[in-house]
């Protein structure tokens, strides 16, 4: 799969279901695989942020990514969490996702190292170089503590193995600057849910989103709305999902979703220290913001 080519559209930040006994619940994800393809999803993106990638055991991680590619059964795009602060530990996951069946990798921008632009650049060029996964730049300075410029992103852009980026800046001035000179194919992607109807009109290509795990469909249906041009229907469908947006950043990714999705009965409420369940307050929030939706009664599934 040209990953270039398919790299549009709704992508949804799984999270990883745990179950009672800290394992990861097979049946748990492999319905979540389904509800999200089900509902339309363009991309599945397993083991990032929001999957907990960081405290998943080499042999989980393999796991997971695996069992992912195995249920999507090539019917969208896998795209594996392959980040490390540690240029030769990404290249060994964007090898490994290769193996395993994965048309790309999600590669964060080194964390704690805090590199420079030119450490960006020679960071990924060697990933994009050494692995036979295209790989999706991730910039989230809030997570990694830098930001990689423009500039960089642009440089990167040339190079055949960089497929795109996962913007997540917030700064809609650097997304601009992005999209106004990149090459053609080079794909800009959101990584801020509520502020991806802007990018979208600006001219991006799509969203890795952490709500769609809950309401993959409304949030898909917004995504392909505003692709089509039909700006006003996906405006109505944005500020209708904003409350669960701004909700499921009220606390650090992933706690609020997966508050939500156990709500739901999707899987059980079970995080890895260091994350713990959210605030007595911030749970009623967010049981108000999922009925006022109407996902709380979705039918759960294979």
């Amino acid at each position: 799969m040209n990953l270039k080519n398919s790299l549009k559209g709704t992508g949804t930040a799984m999270v990883t279901p745990f179950g009672a006994d800290q394992g990861v619940d097979d049946t748990a994800l492999d319905r979540l695989v389904e509800f999200q393809l089900d509902a339309g999803v363009e991309m599945l993106l397993p083991c990032g942020t929001t999957g907990e990638g960081a405290t998943l055991e080499p042999e989980e991680w393999e796991r997971v990514v695996g069992r992912v590619v195995e249920r999507a059964g090539g019917r969208v795009p896998v795209i594996a969490g392959a980040g490390s602060n540690s240029t030769a530990g990404a290249i060994r996951l964007a090898r490994r996702a290769a193996e395993l069946g994965a048309d790309g990798v999600l590669s964060v921008g080194p964390y704690y190292n805090k590199p420079n632009q030119a450490g960006f650049y020679a960071h990924f060029r060697a990933i994009a170089e050494a692995s036979e996964a295209a790989v999706v730049i991730y910039n989230v300075p809030g997570r990694t503590g830098s930001n990689i410029h423009a500039e960089t992103t642009l440089a990167l852009a040339e190079l055949p193995g960089i497929a795109g980026i996962k913007e997540a800046s917030g700064n809609l001035e650097q997304v601009m600057a992005i999209l106004r000179l990149r090459p053609e194919g080079f794909r800009v992607l959101s990584g801020d849910d509520a502020l991806t109807l802007a990018m979208l009109a600006l001219g991006a290509d799509g969203v890795v989103s952490v709500t769609s795990n809950a309401a993959p469909k409304m949030f898909g249906d917004m995504v392909r709305l505003a692709l089509d041009g039909r700006i006003a229907e996906a405006r109505a469908l944005h500020y209708r999902m904003l409350p669960l947006m701004r909700a499921s950043v009220a606390d650090t990714n992933p706690i609020p979703i997966k508050a939500v999705l156990a709500m739901m009965g999707r899987m059980e409420e079970v995080y890895r220290l260091p994350l713990v369940p959210p605030s007595p307050a911030l749970r009623e929030r967010l049981r108000a913001v999922v009925e006022e939706l109407g996902i709380l009664g979705q039918k759960v599934g294979r």
